[in-house]
């Protein structure tokens, strides 16, 4: 449930969302073309996940940034490989469902409701800007999106602050007017310490990770968005 914090989302004038795991389910594409892997599906979309965020962040720090596609394929060819589940094709295919993945069923009227309030709505994602323009059109997104940023316009991945300067200066406004979204406990906190109005979306009960910057609020969906902005 939504914290009872409605006090610090006062003058929002932009909703800034996080992609993976806040608007899209970086599951699925396990869930959809991961038949072969039987009862080991579920093993290998966590570690590809895990993977796929961790080389970000070693990336990063190690100032050898590559896309996150690119980041994506390895990821998931560790996770092939660690399990003895891997083979080309199934690579090949996982790859290509990772650019229809489905959006959570609450995404696109949470985000109409936003629009039909005037409040601009951006995603600022660790995404390649092939791979978000993919997911965007796919779930039909597009009228309710004004922007899809991509850290490739700053090199580095989040929680670095530069990436969430972008949203700052792609929305010519102030980091105070923005809320922002992730169901990324470590990028809520980045996002916080950066000086955004955060809502973590704790989709999974998660356990809140001990790093600096906020919270603003906890909300289990999107759906609990727009109440927590006075809106509806």
């Amino acid at each position: 449930m939504a914290s009872d914090n409605k006090a610090r989302f006062k003058g929002i004038t932009a909703c800034v969302f996080d992609a993976y795991g806040t608007l899209f389910d970086v599951h699925s594409a396990i869930r959809h073309g991961g038949e072969e892997l039987g009862d080991r599906a579920a093993e290998v979309s966590e570690l590809w996940r895990q993977k796929q965020l961790e080389y970000t962040w070693l990336r990063s720090l190690m100032g050898a940034h590559a896309d996150f596609w690119q980041v994506t394929a390895e990821s998931l060819e560790f996770a092939l490989s660690a399990t003895g589940t891997g083979n080309a094709d199934l690579h090949r295919r996982l790859m290509e469902l990772y650019l229809t993945l489905d959006a959570y069923p609450e995404v696109k009227t949470t985000l109409e409701a936003l629009k039909n309030a005037g409040l601009a709505t951006a995603i600022l994602s660790n995404g390649s800007p092939k791979m978000l323009d993919a997911a965007v059109q796919s779930a039909g997104l597009q009228p309710v999106l004004d922007l899809a940023l991509s850290v490739e316009e700053v090199g580095i991945y989040k929680p670095d602050s530069r990436v969430y300067q972008l949203a700052v200066d792609r929305l010519d406004t102030q980091r105070e007017n923005i809320c922002f979204l992730s169901s990324n406990g470590w990028d809520a906190r980045g996002a916080a310490h950066f000086g955004f109005h955060v809502a973590w979306v704790n989709r999974f009960q998660r356990e809140p990770d001990r790093l600096p910057g906020e919270l603003g609020a906890t909300i289990s969906t999107l759906a609990e968005l727009p109440p927590l902005l006075g809106i509806g």
